[in-house]
């Protein structure tokens, strides 16, 4: 199981997306919640964050604000960012290249944003070619599986904890599969990152 996109074929995926932002600061990590707003989850991290008075970048998909319009406001009104991530969480792989970009300008009526990260990382290149044109694609250089309930939450911690460094964007999941690992390995990595003197900071355009 990997925990970082093989950084040889990260070529293959496309020029020019963000898989790491290096910091002048020598210890900075970007901490991203994919899949929400969820009622059950959502508000939940945010009120995690607020404990330790940290900021986040919230990749979120539309038809899920369409639905939780007042959690999305929320997230907003906490000072977080937000991203893109399509309006109906498609698999560029397998979808048809207008009907996948039209997905994610769909999805860009109720979340105003210049980020978008692709679900499961599927991208196909004439999809990267039209969205590079109105949005900054963000991936990642950790991505936790907590969303994958054969991982124990201490193994998720454990390979954050293995993988990170200054620059890493790290994907955790605000969605209800995700939610007992995510619950458990969040604040076991924020105590760890926080004891190393990693800071944080959201993503920009």
């Amino acid at each position: 199981m990997n925990f970082q996109f093989p950084r040889i074929l990260r070529p293959l995926i496309g020029r020019n997306l963000v898989w790491r932002k290096k910091s002048s600061s020598s210890k900075v990590v970007y901490l991203t919640f994919d899949d929400g707003p969820t009622p059950e989850v959502t508000r939940l991290v945010l009120n995690l964050l607020d404990e330790y008075g940290i900021k986040a970048t919230f990749f979120c998909v539309g038809e899920n604000v369409e639905k939780y319009p007042d959690i999305y406001n929320d997230i907003l009104a906490r000072g977080h960012k937000t991203g893109n991530h399509t309006f109906n969480h498609l698999k560029g792989f397998i979808t048809k290249t207008d009907e996948y970009v039209e997905n994610v300008h769909k999805a860009g009526e109720y979340i105003e944003s210049k980020l978008f990260r692709p679900p499961h990382g599927q991208m196909k290149s004439k999809q990267r070619k039209q969205l590079q044109n109105d949005y900054k694609i963000i991936m990642w250089d950790i991505i936790t599986h907590d969303y994958n309930r054969l991982v124990q939450p201490e193994r998720v911690f454990k390979n954050v904890k293995k993988h990170v460094r200054n620059g890493s964007i790290i994907v955790f999941h605000d969605s209800i599969k995700a939610k007992n690992n995510m619950l458990t390995a969040l604040p076991l990595t924020v105590e760890y990152l926080n004891s190393q003197g990693f800071k944080y900071e959201i993503l920009d355009t």
